[in-house]
């Protein structure tokens, strides 16, 4: 049987901040393949985070990647008729979609502001170590821990 190669895609970078990342951020803000609505959401939230914080939209958003970005994950693994949640360490690629995802859903969850607003204070939020992204990383987080006796079924 031939074995088929999966391949990455090449994402190009961003045209305003030339950066894979933000490229990638905008691709999980896209619906519907409206990608130029989504491109303008992250730039005005990455406006009002520059107006706000004075420091660099780039570093904020990098920070707050790495603050959402989760160390463990549960998998569930039946073993003998019994399904056990086991805590398995995530990738780089996978912490850093997981930590995206959350702060997009975040932002999607509150209502009232327009988007680049939500968004912009979601990634701010994230950045100070709190917030929805945050919340469910530590949820993930307390999860592993609760399970780590199920650790030696890791696969």
């Amino acid at each position: 049987m031939n074995e088929l190669k999966k391949t990455k895609r090449e994402i190009s970078p961003d045209p305003v901040y030339n950066s894979v990342r933000v490229s990638k951020f905008v691709n999980h803000i896209m619906r519907k393949g409206k990608k130029a609505k989504a491109r303008k959401i992250v730039h005005q939230a990455f406006d009002i985070i520059k107006e706000k914080t004075k420091k660099e939209p780039l570093e904020v958003l990098d920070m707050a990647i790495g603050n959402a970005s989760p160390r463990l994950e549960v998998r569930a693994k039946r073993i003998g008729g019994a399904t056990y949640q086991v805590p398995i360490e995530i990738n780089e690629n996978r912490r850093e979609t997981l930590a995206m995802r959350w702060i997009i859903s975040g932002a999607r969850q509150k209502k009232g502001n327009p988007m680049e607003q939500r968004l912009a204070k979601e990634i701010m939020d994230a950045a100070n170590n709190s917030g929805e992204a945050i919340r469910k990383k530590e949820n993930l987080h307390k999860l592993a821990e609760a399970n780590k006796a199920f650790s030696h079924f890791a696969y």
